[in-house]
């Protein structure tokens, strides 16, 4: 076992020589003369004296005298190291209360924003309603015959109406999301009767962009347990968005699966895909890809924020996967429902 070093106290006090010339005990003549002696003994092999032992073997300083000045110094380095931690802690504290302040305004303008939202959409509700009301009248022409141009020009206000309606329910729905509104009414799914109601939906849209739309149901499936309205809800905006961002020509397959005693709900389509290095923004939401002025596809970029948030509220989790040019994939599970599991309105 190797001997360990002995630590002196010369060893805690750095630059020891222009330490002890500053206080007046050694000459830089003095100093200069130990440090060549030091040197010396390094050429000639000898083991290394430390420079106050040095200083006291050419009899520049006795010991006494070097112990007192080393012992000062310590003391002085000391007190500067405990000066240097208050003021750290000091800082540390002030820039806690900074962090901690700015953090406080954050929510507060989070929570603004949700208000706001939730304000501006309640309100835009209610004329939207009439609106569409009147539009629908017209349409059915229970206000009087029409044309046919008028005909196809109220079908196309009627067409923006509920995309405005949409609209208006994805941000009413972000807003009790956001301020932890959203409720979940929990029971048995027939997934397969939400698989029709949702391609039914989305059919016209496929059709219209000349995407071919459908879907596969195993044999096996089983009830899950969720809440029906916010999964078709779910499906339908996987759906929308698959076909929004697939060419014409390409397909949209809806696919509701059992993998190890568990329901997998799946979403696959032959568009445009991905970058890997920008999937983790599609889930943020008022978010989008393209966010220039020119951009292709339309939208608040609420749409896949929601459906993770609905998702994960189920006690599951959304996956993607996708690569530029190959299409998209977008799944979840989903428990089995089981009359054991207490069912009914959650947070």
């Amino acid at each position: 076992m190797s001997e360990q070093p002995v630590i002196t106290p010369e060893v805690l006090v750095p630059r020891l020589g222009e330490q002890l010339v500053n206080m007046g005990l050694l000459t830089a003549s003095q100093l200069e003369q130990a440090l060549k002696h030091q040197q010396r003994q390094a050429a000639e092999g000898k083991p290394a004296s430390l420079l106050g032992q040095t200083l006291v073997e050419l009899g520049f300083l006795d010991r006494p005298t070097l112990d007192r000045a080393v012992t000062e110094q310590i003391i002085q380095l000391r007190s500067a190291l405990e000066d240097a931690n208050r003021h750290l802690e000091a800082r540390v504290k002030q820039r806690t209360a900074e962090l901690q302040e700015a953090l406080r305004k954050l929510s507060e303008l989070s929570e603004l924003k949700a208000n706001f939202m939730a304000n501006v959409s309640h309100e835009l509700r209610t004329p939207l309603t009439h609106v569409r009301g009147y539009v629908e009248l017209m349409t059915s022409e229970s206000l009087g015959p029409l044309t046919e141009e008028q005909k196809r020009a109220l079908q196309v206000s009627l067409r923006s109406v509920h995309r405005l309606q949409n609209l208006i329910d994805d941000l009413i729905l972000f807003s009790q999301a956001a301020q932890g509104e959203m409720s979940l009414q929990l029971g048995p799914v027939n997934l397969n009767q939400l698989a029709g109601l949702a391609i039914d939906h989305a059919q016209s849209k496929a059709n219209e962009r000349e995407i071919t739309l459908a879907f596969r149901v195993a044999p096996t499936l089983q009830l899950v347990r969720g809440d029906f309205e916010k999964l078709r809800w779910v499906i339908s905006q996987l759906l929308d968005n698959a076909i929004k961002f697939t060419e014409p020509g390409g397909s949209v397959m809806l696919v509701m699966d059992v993998e190890n005693e568990i329901a997998r709900v799946t979403v696959r389509d032959t568009g445009i895909g991905i970058k890997p290095e920008r999937m983790a923004e599609v889930f943020e939401p008022f978010h989008q890809l393209d966010g220039s002025s020119t951009r292709r596809y339309g939208g608040t970029g609420l749409g896949l924020a929601l459906v993770r948030q609905i998702i994960e509220a189920h006690g599951s989790i959304v996956s993607l996967n996708s690569e530029p040019g190959d299409g998209t994939t977008v799944s979840f599970p989903l428990m089995f429902f089981t009359e054991d599991v207490h069912d009914g309105k959650t947070a």
